[in-house]
């Protein structure tokens, strides 16, 4: 028996697949289990930038404090005012869950606002279609949309290695 399991009701993430939709923005006020805080020197621009290119909402601000934004549930972001940020993105990257359907209208977006900030799509060993996206704050966002599972393609085989196997399998969902 494997330590891995079939949790996928907690979670707001569609089941990979073409037809996958996402969810709905999720505007409910929850203890967040995680969030990312992201300095910014332009509170406007970067709100501009997460909301026009990447798709989140201002789920509330607090004046000369916080803009605390949202796209699906658990995906919480607090830009904070700074007085400067680094000239570069780092090497560490904070990644959020989309749909196969949305990665191209999220490059379109991103591009629009700021031509060079996107690196993408590309296809990763682990089955998903990932973008990489440098913010306004020189955050590195990476948007990764898991892709329908083949047991036949080397990514199965990838994922088999280590013990994630297609449901129905007696392990672990992939």
């Amino acid at each position: 028996m494997s330590d891995y399991y079939d949790a996928f009701e907690i979670s707001p993430v569609p089941a990979p697949g073409p037809d996958a939709v996402p969810p709905e923005p999720f505007r409910g006020i929850y203890g967040m289990p995680a969030f990312a805080t992201i300095p910014t020197t332009d509170l406007a621009a970067s709100v501009d930038f997460w909301t026009r290119g990447l798709g989140f909402f201002e789920l509330f601000r607090i004046p000369d404090g916080v803009v605390h934004l949202r796209r699906w549930a658990f995906q919480d972001v607090l830009l904070v005012p700074a007085a400067e940020v680094p000239d570069r993105a780092p090497a560490i990257s904070l990644s959020f869950a989309c749909v196969l359907s949305e990665v191209d209208g999220l490059v379109a977006a991103c591009r629009a606002l700021r031509p060079d900030s996107v690196d993408g799509p590309r296809d990763t060993p682990w089955n998903t279609r990932d973008i990489t996206v440098i913010t306004p704050e020189n955050a590195r966002i990476v948007f990764t949309a898991a892709k329908p599972f083949d047991p036949d393609s080397q990514e199965a085989r990838d994922l088999a290695v280590v013990g994630i196997t297609p449901p129905g399998d007696d392990g672990a969902r992939a």
